[in-house]
């Protein structure tokens, strides 16, 4: 009697884990909303607080477009403040697209680097000042980034130090995959930490986690399969905090 009881309580706590990462997906979708008449504008709405954020799209990039990990990540950052406390950090987000978690970022006063490709900096430029002007203890800093060879000389480590690196959705069919993990490698010094939200889809990009694994310690904060998305925390192999290292045991 007792074994069958105990099989009973494993499976439901089975169940119940895929049921909370279910609801935690439906709550972070909840958050964002869309325009209730057509403008001339495409745009999508992100509810940060009671603030409201408007993303301005523009469809024909990848990198103007609002994806579901940016939401994921900010909706991380928004619930998990006290434990990554982002006020009167250094942050650097990398591929930063719309800029929603520059945007969110800031609001949780960081002291913001949204980078991204040259194509995209006009449309991130007017989201980035459009959702913070007024809002924030820090005017965020838009400025290019081409990962790579470019990352030292712009960011040399001698005068620039990030408490946090973040990224969401960086990670698919593109031909950068080594520059973006050389990039990461730069940018994450002594005491830098990653927050990294990744869409799953198809190989070479799912492999990417692994050779990330060689180079970095990662902890899965969020694993949401409804979304197809997990969410990573990473620091450098040859420094690791005592939080850090009993995060891995």
């Amino acid at each position: 009697m007792e074994t069958r009881e105990c099989e009973e309580s494993s499976k439901t706590g089975a169940e119940a884990e895929p049921a909370a990462d279910e609801e935690l997906a439906n709550a972070i979708l909840a958050r964002q909303f869309h325009p209730s008449l057509i403008g001339p504008e495409t745009w999508e709405g992100y509810m940060f607080s009671d603030l409201e954020i408007r993303i301005k799209e523009s469809t024909d990039l990848y990198g103007a477009v609002l994806w579901p990990s940016a939401t994921v990540l900010c909706h991380f950052l928004e619930t998990n403040r006290d434990k990554y406390n982002l006020m009167d950090k250094n942050v650097i987000e990398l591929g930063a697209g719309t800029g929603l978690v520059s945007i969110v970022s800031s609001l949780l006063g960081a002291k913001v680097t949204s980078t991204d490709l040259p194509d995209v900096l006009g449309n991130l430029q007017y989201n980035v000042t459009c959702n913070t002007k007024g809002r924030c203890k820090y005017t965020p800093l838009v400025t290019k980034l081409v990962w790579g060879p470019e990352v030292e000389p712009k960011f040399p480590q001698r005068t620039h130090y990030f408490d946090y690196v973040l990224a969401a959705d960086v990670v698919y069919a593109h031909p950068y995959l080594d520059q973006l993990l050389d990039t990461f490698s730069h940018l994450c010094q002594a005491d830098t930490q990653i927050l990294w939200t990744m869409r799953f889809r198809l190989d070479p990009e799912n492999s990417f986690v692994d050779r990330f694994r060689e180079r970095f310690l990662v902890e899965e904060l969020y694993d949401l399969p409804s979304l197809s998305i997990k969410l990573y925390r990473a620091w450098r192999r040859d420094k690791k905090t005592k939080d850090q290292e009993e995060a891995t045991v």
